[in-house]
């Protein structure tokens, strides 16, 4: 189990003996310096903080390796085709998506109510009013881009505060009204990221879709940083023609999330600029970051291995 943290070291101690299994726990990244640890280990797990090198995928392979179960629902961190084509086959897990959707709907809120801003202001000890009113979900059109797990628990949560939903996937699969993408951006006063990241979908928000979008309209993004032109968005953040974004994912967040930068300087100037904005609100990739959904990982990442090893011998 590679890329462990205290935390889910702690659950994978506490689960392992429900299912039989003996594990070896490092909070070591996967990478050609510790394949060493997989030797005689056919199924492995990572986590999603750290992208698996095709080098490293060799390696693993060569050392015995014939499973990746990756703690994430995404597995845009790891060369799937590559590994398939050095005899690995990776998998992802399935965990609450509740805890997304709940903190997709915070952001929202938090967003159409300057919430960023008041706390400032608050903290400096600056009482007043915002000179800037909120807004109220039910006064808007929310557009919801891929109704998967969290999408689908997303628009399930908006149904209560009596907005209006658009919804585009290529499944529909909802109670809301599915549209084409064109029509979502052109509607929508918020518009809200839960689709896979794939060659396809990456920048899905581009500089000319998002000129497609209302003026003063907001983006939340809970899914992959690379779904979003960062340049593009920039560029309508600082224009004006959006008025906000809450982000709890970044292109380039690598290195700067999960990391005490506090002492050492940011050298992403697109991220830099991104704070310097007022109407912007940054999270470090903790949308998924619950205790139930933890344990959800957890259990699930080992019946993934164990159901692999089932598959294969019959």
């Amino acid at each position: 189990m590679y890329g462990c943290g205290p935390d889910e070291a702690v659950v994978f101690r506490e689960v392992a003996p429900r299912f039989g299994v003996a594990l070896t726990i490092t909070d070591a990244a996967a990478s050609e310096a510790t394949v060493g640890l997989a030797i005689g280990n056919r199924y492995i797990s990572v986590g999603h903080k750290t992208p698996i090198t095709n080098s490293t995928l060799r390696s693993l392979s060569e050392a015995g390796v014939a499973y990746i179960s990756t703690r994430s629902t995404g597995h845009d961190h790891i060369d799937v085709d590559f590994a398939r084509s050095v005899g690995i086959s990776v998998e992802g897990v399935e965990y609450s998506p509740d805890g997304v959707a709940d903190y997709t709907l915070m952001l929202m809120l938090m967003a159409v109510r300057n919430a960023r801003s008041i706390v400032t202001r608050a903290e400096a000890h600056d009482f007043r009013l915002n000179r800037v009113r909120g807004r109220e979900l039910r006064d808007l059109t929310i557009g919801v881009i891929g109704t998967g797990r969290i999408g689908a628990a997303v628009v399930e949560r908006l149904q209560g505060f009596g907005c209006r939903v658009l919804a585009h996937d290529r499944n529909p699969n909802t109670p809301a009204d599915h549209v084409q993408l064109d029509e979502l951006l052109q509607r929508s006063d918020l518009v809200t990221l839960h689709t896979p990241l794939s060659a396809e979908t990456r920048h899905l928000l581009n500089r000319q879709r998002i000129e497609q979008m209302k003026d003063g309209a907001i983006i939340v993004n809970t899914g992959r940083g690379s779904l979003i032109d960062t340049e593009a968005l920039l560029s309508a953040l600082e224009s004006g023609k959006l008025g906000g974004a809450a982000l709890d994912v970044l292109e380039g967040e690598e290195g700067i999330f999960y990391a005490d930068r506090r002492n050492r300087p940011i050298e992403s100037r697109l991220v830099l600029r991104l704070q310097r904005l007022p109407n912007v609100l940054i999270t470090p990739h903790t949308a998924y970051y619950t205790e139930h959904a933890l344990y959800d990982t957890v259990e699930n990442t080992i019946r993934n291995c164990l159901e692999f090893g089932r598959r294969q011998h019959g």
